[in-house]
């Protein structure tokens, strides 16, 4: 089983690994979209990038040092709402070993990266534009490189930048069915900590919903795929 996240627009400040090495980074088969992602964001750099304000000069840096400034391991890169519900850095050593070996996050300029792997902050989002590529073109056979149960926890957009054939697809609502948008994010990293927290292992849909029944998670099948019940808007607690 693979849990699939969406990045983050924000991004931790430094690290303490080695530069950006592209060959150390999961799925090698899109070592040659990496390569284009990279080259055209070089271009972006080139051209100049907006600074008219501190977050986006900083934005620019990051852009700028992308390939020298130090890395840190992707699912702690990433912050905001889902990643500080998950909050990967403080789960036991057995729970954090699980989401290295099960989570894998989209990103818009490296592709699908492992929870552990290495990547320096940077600026592209799914709307980004990089001079001489198109981002739907650049990752359209990305999800080619995924395979097994795939649970899918991105937003539309991003599962439309990069589909991934038989990824079921999880819808977050409230108790009274309702669709989320701030607890929605909460909701799906409070899961995936939950996830981790029990070593969770599925090889199907239904297999996950037998899992979820044990550990009182309120996951159900729908005709889409799954919906996750938030019990507690002010914590996103979906996994008690």
């Amino acid at each position: 089983m693979i849990v699939l996240l969406p990045p983050s627009e924000t991004k931790a400040a430094g690290g303490t690994g080695a530069s950006l090495t592209t060959a150390g980074l999961g799925y090698p088969g899109l070592a040659v979209a990496r390569s284009r992602a990279l080259a055209a964001l070089d271009r972006l750099v080139a051209a100049g990038q907006d600074v008219s304000t501190p977050a986006k000069a900083r934005a620019a840096a990051d852009n700028a040092a992308v390939r020298t400034s130090p890395t840190m391991p992707a699912v702690e890169r990433y912050t905001g709402v889902l990643y500080d519900a998950l909050d990967a850095g403080s789960l036991a050593p057995a729970a954090r070993r699980w989401v290295d070996e099960h989570v894998v996050i989209q990103s818009a300029l490296l592709g699908f990266v492992r929870a552990g792997d290495l990547i320096p902050a940077y600026k592209v989002s799914e709307h980004s534009k990089l001079p001489g590529e198109r981002m739907r073109e650049l990752w359209a056979h990305a999800g080619d490189e995924l395979s097994g149960f795939a649970l899918d926890l991105r937003s539309k957009a991003y599962a439309q930048l990069a589909p991934v054939a038989g990824a079921v697809p999880v819808e977050i609502v409230s108790p009274e069915g309702k669709a989320l948008n701030h607890w929605n994010k909460a909701g799906k990293g409070a899961f995936v900590r939950a996830l981790a927290e029990s070593g969770a292992e599925a090889g199907s849909a239904d297999a996950l919903v037998a899992w979820a029944a044990e550990a009182s998670v309120p996951l159900t099948r729908t005709d889409a795929g799954l919906r996750l019940v938030v019990q507690d808007p002010r914590l996103a607690a979906a996994t008690r």
